[in-house]
């Protein structure tokens, strides 16, 4: 009896230290009897006793190795230091477990080669302009390595970029020349941009000038041009005035019935005011010249 239960009880207890509980992102690798038996993924498991036994437990979440930093030399010969950082995740455990030794040292050594073999296509300019392309040709050299391994390099940077320090005594003595250069171009654009407005604001003010000039001209012209107008409205106002009272006149001679004789005398008159004046040459009218013999005669009879 006592047998009985001390076998259940060690039956019991075989089962229990054989169940196995995978967490989440996590994968157990089982051999049975030394070779490849499964794959557990997350949940309860139950091994054969002293059969089955976990070969290695994996995980599945995405890990990051920071390697040390690598010499590297240049197309042009310069040895610089290099550290990377890769971004893995582990996609198969079996190919993990059993393709290869010590994957960790495995990637370290494929990812030094494959950035002297980069690195050694490039000057040492186009290396610290081109992290960009480095990075993407070392992602895909590691992760076509790495399939076999189970393994997917999910990113691959380049962390730092350590020239030596004589190069790097240059390249700040290059750095200082550009900026100094830069800041001479801008002052020459400087001094260019102020001339130019200085130029186009005498320009400006000389078409300010001009303009204000041709329009006082054109003012003055206009000021005369009104003067002679009036002038000549004047005048002509002059004229209508002494051709109506003219008219006026003969309409007065007109109205009071003035004979002939009246005529030629009021002509007479006129024609004294004209030898009054400068002319050198009068042409009198016979009918005046007549008038003025009569008037001779007459004056003549009275004297007898």
């Amino acid at each position: 009896m006592y047998a009985i239960i001390a076998l259940s009880a060690i039956v019991l207890l075989i089962i229990i230290s054989n169940v196995r509980i995978v967490s989440q992102s996590n994968a157990f690798v089982i051999e049975r009897l030394g070779a490849y038996n499964a794959t557990w993924s997350t949940g309860i498991h139950v091994k054969m006793p002293f059969i089955d036994r976990i070969s290695s437990k994996v995980s599945l979440k995405e890990q990051v190795a920071d390697f040390a930093p690598q010499p590297v030399i240049t197309k042009d010969n310069v040895t610089m230091m290099i550290d990377t950082v890769i971004y893995m995740q582990i996609t198969d455990p079996k190919l993990f477990t059993y393709g290869v030794i010590n994957p960790m040292s495995a990637i370290e050594n494929l990812t030094s080669t494959t950035l002297r073999n980069i690195i050694g296509e490039l000057e040492l300019d186009e290396t610290l302009t081109s992290r960009d392309m480095i990075n993407t040709r070392m992602r895909t050299v590691l992760d076509e390595a790495t399939d076999p391994w189970g393994i997917k390099v999910n990113r691959v940077e380049v962390k730092n970029i350590a020239p030596p320090k004589s190069i790097q005594e240059a390249m700040e003595k290059q750095m200082r020349a550009e900026r100094e250069r830069r800041e001479s171009i801008l002052k020459a654009e400087g001094e260019k941009q102020s001339a130019i407005l200085v130029a186009e604001g005498q320009k400006a003010s000389a078409i300010l000038k001009a303009e204000a000039e041709k329009a006082a001209v054109i003012l003055q012209a206009e000021a005369a041009k009104e003067a002679q107008i009036r002038e000549a409205e004047g005048e002509a106002q002059a004229i209508l005035n002494v051709q109506k009272a003219t008219a006026d006149g003969l309409n007065m001679i007109k109205s009071v019935n003035a004979d002939d004789p009246l005529i030629k005398l009021k002509s007479l008159e006129a024609l004294q005011k004209v030898a009054e004046g400068q002319a050198t040459k009068i042409i009198i009218p016979s009918e005046i010249q007549n008038l003025a013999g009569l008037v001779t005669s007459v004056a003549e009879l009275a004297r007898k």
